[in-house]
């Protein structure tokens, strides 16, 4: 199936997360992160965008960018490929080194900045590469670090930041955005930060009102139509699915199978694939209970996990199914 174009406008705000292959590690000692580091830093400032959070894990890396004049595909093209080939040279390795493409989510960014900076920089305490926010505050490859004040880089936007939390006292400001993260560790993993774009939107809003939506977009309907105006593109919102069972039909579609085959299994791979797709859609798309859709399949609701986690796939390389929830 063909895959959605991503909307690459300067001047937007974009959450880029990218995982290295089968899961494998992408730095596998503090040369490799400060080669990273290092070629990160040369683009930003060749390219004139702005890093406003990131955060460096084992087998991925999170970036919370602002291209203001040059289009991130540049950037994320010559950084990954400029790393990917130093790491195989170094580690005597070859093939290719990340998974897929690079993830983007364009942010709307007056209403979802702060929360992304602080979801990117607690990614190393809840990675478990820290153990506490002390720890977090002196982590040398998380902009939190930078922020507070433990490290100095010149190419991430720390005084932007911060005088979000303070104008006039960076003391004042630094201790009011280290209380803000404090908080946001009980919130755990903030899935409707980086899924689909109608959840993280509603998740993060609590607005019940149906929108336009975008799966490449954490923004509100009127941001993401805006966003479709400044590409030129053509979509009309799908009416709200209501319930379990019509998802189920419309997927069974989909698949040219009978719902009664999704819902109650069978050997056939087609089954099994639909299964996931519903178990992923109906779970992490639209935010049905694991409990619900496992009663409705009659299997765990670790079985709907497993179902969903195999799921994500399916649903990712299929625009018939991301048409059953999304503007078309």
């Amino acid at each position: 199936m063909p895959r959605l174009a991503r909307i690459d406008i300067p001047g937007l705000l974009q959450h880029v997360i990218v995982r290295g292959i089968e899961k494998r590690d992408i730095f596998l000692d503090n040369i490799d992160r400060t080669a990273f580091v290092e070629r990160l830093a040369g683009l930003l400032v060749k390219t004139g965008t702005d890093c406003l959070a990131w955060a460096l894990l084992s087998t991925h890396f999170h970036l919370l960018l602002r291209p203001k004049s040059t289009k991130l595909s540049f950037l994320m093209r010559r950084l990954l490929t400029g790393y990917a080939v130093v790491f195989n040279l170094r580690h005597h390795r070859c093939g290719h080194l990340f998974q897929n493409r690079y993830k983007s989510i364009v942010c709307e960014e007056e209403a979802y900045l702060l929360e992304l900076v602080r979801y990117i920089h607690l990614n190393p305490l809840r990675a478990g590469l820290v153990t506490s926010l002390d720890m977090l505050d002196t982590f040398r490859w998380c902009g939190h670090s930078v922020l507070m004040g433990q490290h100095a880089v010149n190419w991430q936007q720390s005084d932007e930041v911060l005088m979000l939390f303070d104008e006039t006292s960076k003391v004042q400001a630094k201790s009011r955005y280290r209380d803000f993260v404090a908080d946001g560790i009980s919130l755990g993993k903030r899935n409707e930060l980086v899924g689909g774009g109608l959840m993280r939107y509603l998740a993060l809003s609590g607005s019940q009102e149906h929108q336009a939506w975008d799966d490449r977009v954490l923004g509100s309907g009127e941001f993401v139509e805006h966003l479709w105006q400044e590409e030129g593109e053509v979509h009309t919102v799908q009416p709200e699915l209501s319930g379990l069972e019509e998802l189920a039909g419309k997927i069974a579609a989909v698949f040219g199978i009978e719902p009664n085959a999704l819902l109650h299994g069978g050997k056939r791979a087609e089954f099994s694939t639909a299964r996931g797709a519903f178990c992923y859609i109906a779970t992490r798309k639209l935010g049905f209970a694991g409990a619900e859709v496992a009663k409705m399949l009659n299997i765990s609701r670790g079985g709907v996990a497993l179902a969903a986690d195999r799921g994500e796939a399916i649903y990712r390389e299929s625009l018939s199914l991301q048409k059953l929830i999304r503007p078309t």
